[in-house]
């Protein structure tokens, strides 16, 4: 724990890179929560990310099949830019850093000295302690674009070697550090028998899919899935992402513009499938979450659901009310990126998805645009409660984690 607690380094300029420790880009965010008051409430950060290909060799080698896994030995390279063996690369990730002047995501290459555990639970702690975060979930960088990839088998590969790795290599590191098992999307067989491997693996909260991908969510072969997934009494999260070379995400010239509408785009596409669709009515008790997509684009399609299904009830046959009641009951979200220009908006925001019960904190560190938990603290229009819940009870009760922190 001391090397956790140790004082900030003070730099005499501001300088961030690849190799910056982490207590020191979180200092102000630890004494951000002590001066505030919520050091010692809940905090449940349901959307942090570690660099999965700096240990690649790691993950590849728990690869099934020995040829595929001997190629991942053979064909090794950890670069942004020429992606490590079995993922297909995305032109965002080199844009993310503005040209090099936001690295420390890119590569996470700060000095770890501890032996005793892995690095990636170094890093974690490190973390975990800087925003003030009971748990914290993990999910991979670029493994989230493996549902674009070419090759299906590839995802079913090296979803399994990812979370075999994950859950016997790190995790068992620290209580704090949970998960939810990246599931072969494409494949749904093999998404099934992902989770019934996984459905009783320590550190294992949820299943989470790739939300870059053309296979439609609402299409029968997943329903055996649904069920399962359900069963477990675990939910369902769609992490949200963009590919720049989907057709219509190409016209968009800017990383700004592609980042802005990417990670919107393929929740509102899957949600729209998953409500109009009728999944919350054939999966009652199957929570689903939505991640990393922000908040503001779903009042909109609250709406606009609303208005085009009083006009068409008929090809909606499974729905029993309105799409909104089903997005706001049925649904969860996190709060980051927080559209927060306009608190008027974001008010009504809360009262349309019933913030205080159905909403999560995650920071979404280590990536450039990552927000600490004073995000929903400073927040005006919340009472103290409701700030609880968010930043931390909403997720406890949602994943059964201990309201008391991990033991």
């Amino acid at each position: 724990m001391d090397a956790l607690i140790r004082p900030a380094t003070e730099h005499p300029v501001q300088e961030i890179n690849t190799t910056t420790d982490t207590r020191d880009y979180l200092a102000k965010s630890r004494q951000d929560a002590e001066r505030k008051g919520y050091a010692d409430w809940l905090i449940v950060d349901i959307d942090a990310h570690h660099v999965e290909t700096v240990s690649w060799p790691e993950v590849t080698s728990f690869i099934e099949d020995p040829v595929v896994r001997d190629q991942a030995k053979m064909y090794h390279s950890e670069r942004i830019g020429a992606p490590p063996y079995g993922l297909n690369g995305d032109l965002g990730l080199r844009y993310q850093d503005v040209g090099g002047r936001i690295p420390h995501q890119s590569s996470q290459r700060e000095k770890v000295t501890e032996t005793d555990v892995h690095r990636d639970v170094v890093l974690t702690r490190r973390a975990m302690h800087g925003l003030g975060v009971d748990y914290m979930v993990i999910f991979p960088t670029p493994m989230l674009f493996l549902g674009m990839h070419p090759q299906t088998e590839m995802e079913v590969f090296l979803s399994r070697a990812y979370n075999r790795w994950l859950t016997e290599k790190v995790l068992p590191g620290d209580p704090g550090m949970v998960t939810l098992v990246v599931l072969p999307f494409n494949t749904p067989v093999e998404a099934l028998k992902m989770v019934e491997e996984f459905a009783d693996t320590p550190g294992v909260i949820g299943y989470c899919v790739t939300s870059t991908r053309y296979k439609p969510v609402h299409a029968n072969e997943y329903m055996s899935l649904y069920r399962a997934i359900e069963e477990t009494g675990k939910p369902i999260a769609f992490h949200a992402g963009y590919h720049w070379q989907d057709p219509s995400l190409a016209t968009c010239n800017t990383f700004l513009g592609m980042h802005s509408l990417g990670f919107t785009w393929c929740n509102i596409v899957h949600m729209t499938n998953w409500i109009l669709n009728g999944i919350p009515e054939r999966f009652p008790n199957l929570k689903s979450l939505w991640v990393e997509s922000g908040l503001s684009w779903v009042p909109f399609l609250m709406q606009r659901l609303d208005d085009q299904y009083l006009m068409r009830q008929s090809e909606a046959p499974l729905l029993k009310r309105m799409p909104s009641e089903y997005m706001a009951d049925n649904c969860f979200y996190t709060c980051q990126p927080m559209e927060k220009s306009n608190m008027k908006a974001l008010e009504c925001t809360f009262e349309m998805i019933n913030a205080k019960s159905n909403l999560l904190y995650a920071s979404d560190w280590p990536h450039f645009d990552f927000d600490t938990p004073s995000v929903i603290y400073d927040i005006p229009f919340l009472d103290e409660q409701a700030k609880r819940n968010i930043l931390g009870l909403n997720a406890a009760k949602l994943f059964g984690l201990n309201q008391n922190g991990p033991k």
